[in-house]
């Protein structure tokens, strides 16, 4: 794909806020970042506020977070004085499934998980990516076995849009430096070791040793700790 090149060779060499900023130059009203307001996230959004970046900042509102993921948020918006969008799910079709199977049915099985998942992220996130051309997400290499194969730059199939992964080579350090640097909110349940903070009934705490996503979903086998919203792309060409 030429275009999905063309950013590669873009944006190498460039820092983080350079990328943006070049991007949304190129897709002006097109271009999008979705926030779960952890530190990749907060850093992200810092450069996209304080350089007054044309770039719309969304975030999935599942209803089932976390309150320090509600007291983070409201501080962002407070501090910046910028808006974050928030999308929620479609109140008749979650109201059926709790109706049907209770509010804890995603401990019962796969299958129940991501149909919770489907409704509260993916219909959502579907509505927020509609239209748009250039999704910025707050994705790093070493989060992850799965993610480490994926690259900074990528096509999404299922939404028709490219994907850029502006902090992708970052380390964790890295990430904690920024926030400290810039003195950035950030969500204080990573002090109290949830490095991947999600939904408060799929998500716990991560053990010394333990891998970056275990505290997700912790019931389920471990080599799968993706929900839909970021499907591993083994092929961009």
């Amino acid at each position: 794909m030429i275009e999905l090149e063309n950013i590669k060779q873009q944006t190498t060499g460039l820092e983080p806020s350079e990328a943006l900023k070049l991007l949304a130059d190129q897709f002006p009203d097109k271009i999008v970042f979705s926030t779960s307001f952890g530190w990749e996230d907060q850093a992200i959004t810092h450069m996209i506020f304080t350089n007054n970046l044309p770039i719309k900042v969304f975030t999935l509102e599942t209803g089932r977070l976390f309150p320090e993921t509600y007291y983070v948020w409201n501080r962002t918006m407070e501090i910046y004085g910028k808006p974050i969008h928030a999308y929620y799910p479609q109140h008749q079709a979650l109201e059926q499934m709790v109706n049907t199977k209770g509010p804890n049915s995603f401990y019962e099985s796969v299958d129940n998980r991501k149909e919770c998942c489907g409704l509260r992220k993916l219909e959502p996130l579907n509505r927020a990516l509609a239209g748009n051309q250039l999704w910025i997400t707050g994705i790093r290499a070493e989060q992850s076995i799965n993610r480490q194969a994926m690259e900074n730059v990528e096509w999404d199939e299922q939404h028709q849009l490219l994907k850029f992964h502006p902090i992708f080579n970052w380390t964790l350090d890295d990430v904690k430096a920024y926030i400290k640097n810039y003195n950035i909110p950030y969500n204080t349940l990573h002090d109290k070791g949830f490095p991947s903070i999600g939904c408060l009934p799929c998500t716990r705490a991560v053990q010394p040793g333990e891998d970056f996503r275990a505290g997700r979903w912790w019931w389920e086998d471990q080599d799968k700790k993706e929900c839909g919203l970021h499907e591993l792309i083994i092929d961009n060409k």
